[in-house]
């Protein structure tokens, strides 16, 4: 049913690409409309560089599955107490409660009018808490970023982030470097067992082992830090061959399919669960999805240099995340969209002192 409208989608985005740049590969300018400067070659090299690190370690890492108990997780966990978890997990995070506000939705996301008013969804699974969990905590780096700028580029074209990639590094650092950390796993256990008493046989640890357990699954949204950059590079794939003629979108479910048992070693078992799972070919955001892997890339590279004057451990144990949002807020949030990526990084990066 959805086929004639992806193509045509599809059609009239390509033919739009040529429109805006005649000489220029269409997919190239998609990727430049989400990451200025980001060409399909870059992106190549990119995942090439993961998909040669990440599948084989991500095998070794299933043969050893059975090591890590995630059944803290697999229970029933009513959903009004995991609203309650969502709020005190906004107010850990710092976010403005005053000009954000938390709805529900199939597939969460964030959106932002301006920096006085953002909005963030989550939904909820009765069965796995740790969904509707890292879900706020993805859309709430997201909200941290955009409530941010400073005050001046409010009401201004600059007033927003300034590209997808950086975007997605304030979501990726808060959802996997911060949330899934064990200081940030040791912070919240109280709050935790205290909503969840069925988690309260287990200690911190055994906490921190679940929500980092790695196996391969179906929905990009559910994906584990380790596999969630396949899930990434199975679109970029798709993409580029629908853009380079070398893939119809009626081939794309089997070409879907195909590369996710190639990658990931899941069977799909049905479209729902696979091809028709994202918002973003309905809106015709194609070229949008490198930008989440980018994201972790920008987050890996902001940590290591935040570590050189802040203790984000300490932080972290304290309760008091603002050395780490005013770090944040210092070099990246305040500029908006005032800078591009590679100026903004470089200005935030400049004090690296190793690779």
């Amino acid at each position: 049913m959805f086929e004639p409208y992806l193509q045509k989608m599809f059609d009239s985005t390509k033919r739009m690409a040529l429109y805006m740049e005649p000489d220029k590969r269409p997919y190239d300018t998609m990727l430049d409309n989400f990451e200025r400067g980001l060409t399909a070659s870059a992106c190549d090299a990119f995942f090439d560089t993961l998909k040669k690190r990440l599948v084989p370690l991500m095998h070794k890492v299933v043969e050893h599955g059975d090591r890590v108990n995630d059944a803290p997780l697999r229970q029933s966990f009513p959903i009004a107490k995991q609203k309650e978890l969502s709020s005190y997990l906004m107010d850990v995070m710092g976010i403005d409660r005053d000009h954000c506000i938390l709805g529900e939705t199939e597939h969460p996301f964030t959106t932002g009018f301006t920096k006085y008013d953002v909005r963030i969804t989550t939904h909820y699974l009765e069965d796995n808490f740790a969904s509707s969990m890292y879900s706020v905590i993805h859309e709430g780096g997201h909200a941290l970023y955009d409530t941010h700028p400073m005050d001046k580029l409010a009401y201004t074209v600059l007033g927003g982030g300034v590209s997808m990639g950086i975007h997605e590094s304030q979501s990726r650092f808060f959802e996997n470097i911060i949330g899934r950390s064990r200081s940030f796993i040791r912070l919240i256990a109280p709050k935790l067992h205290e909503l969840f008493p069925e988690t309260a046989a287990y200690d911190d640890e055994a906490l921190y082992h679940a929500f980092n357990r790695a196996e391969p699954s179906l929905i990009r949204t559910e994906a584990d830090e380790l596999t969630y950059c396949l899930h990434i590079l199975i679109r970029y794939e798709l993409e580029q061959q629908l853009f380079d003629g070398k893939l119809t979108v009626q081939e794309l479910p089997a070409a879907w399919n195909r590369l996710y048992k190639e990658y990931l070693d899941v069977d799909v078992p049905s479209d729902r669960e696979g091809v028709l799972q994202d918002t973003h070919w309905a809106d015709a955001l194609f070229g949008y999805f490198p930008s989440y892997a980018l994201g972790s890339a920008y987050g890996a590279h902001m940590l290591h240099v935040m570590r050189q004057t802040v203790d984000v451990d300490a932080a972290l144990a304290s309760g008091d995340l603002s050395p780490i949002n005013g770090w944040l807020c210092e070099h990246i949030w305040q500029y908006g969209g005032l800078y591009e990526p590679e100026t903004l990084l470089s200005l935030s990066l400049i004090h690296i002192s190793e690779p």
